[in-house]
């Protein structure tokens, strides 16, 4: 598996407490082990304006127009500014939630209307030669929203997205799964209610089968 670039975009997926980041950081010290060179990277977020930007979502009320606008506005800073540059270099890109993540949490969580972000995902992400920048593979960690919600309370204090009700989660996975249909062969469905150990194992497994791993 490559890209046009030489390089590999990975983008990880699952609503918060669903244990993506683990396995994001687990697998970037085992592609630098078999000598790789890897981007860790993060959405909203990955370069100084995007991180402000991300300040704001995170904590400002606003609405589901002004989140995906604000969203998209950090992403286009984020391809230009570190993705597109890692992949171009041939590196392992891998980034907590991408593109997905706004079909699921504004699509899905606030019943934004799905043409609009798809307009907004062709102006930001077009390629330059008639496509979109996608990832390679992307990994789903589902798990139900209530084992997540426990899992983050003993964690830290909920963000503006985090304190919505089970039921906002609720569509949120629905709008994953509603992805993950559209796209079987780019994104992997985990079940991360599995313990740890079980769940790094697929993690493995996807990216063996896929070549990202030797």
């Amino acid at each position: 598996m490559t890209t046009s670039t030489g390089g590999l975009f990975l983008t990880f997926e699952g609503i918060d407490g669903a244990g993506k980041s683990t396995h994001l950081t687990a697998l970037a010290q085992a592609l630098r082990a078999q000598g790789r060179a890897v981007q860790v990277t993060r959405e909203p977020g990955g370069t100084p304006l995007a991180e402000r930007l991300r300040a704001c979502l995170l904590e400002e009320p606003m609405d589901a127009l002004t989140e995906a606008l604000v969203v998209f506005a950090a992403r286009r800073d984020h391809l230009r500014c570190v993705i597109e540059p890692a992949l171009a270099r041939g590196c392992v890109v891998l980034c907590d939630r991408f593109t997905d993540a706004t079909f699921a949490y504004q699509g899905g969580g606030r019943g934004f209307d799905p043409v609009i972000l798809r307009t907004l995902e062709h102006w930001v992400q077009a390629d330059g030669a008639g496509g979109l920048r996608e990832p390679d593979l992307t990994l789903w960690f589902d798990v139900p929203p209530a084992v997540a919600a426990a899992r983050l309370a003993a964690a830290r204090a909920p963000d503006r997205f985090e304190a919505e009700p089970q039921v906002f989660f609720e569509r949120v996975r629905a709008g994953y799964a509603a992805r993950a249909a559209a796209a079987p062969r780019r994104i992997v469905r985990l079940d991360a209610t599995q313990p740890l150990e079980a769940v790094w194992a697929e993690v493995l497994a996807v990216c063996r089968a896929r070549g990202v791993l030797a």
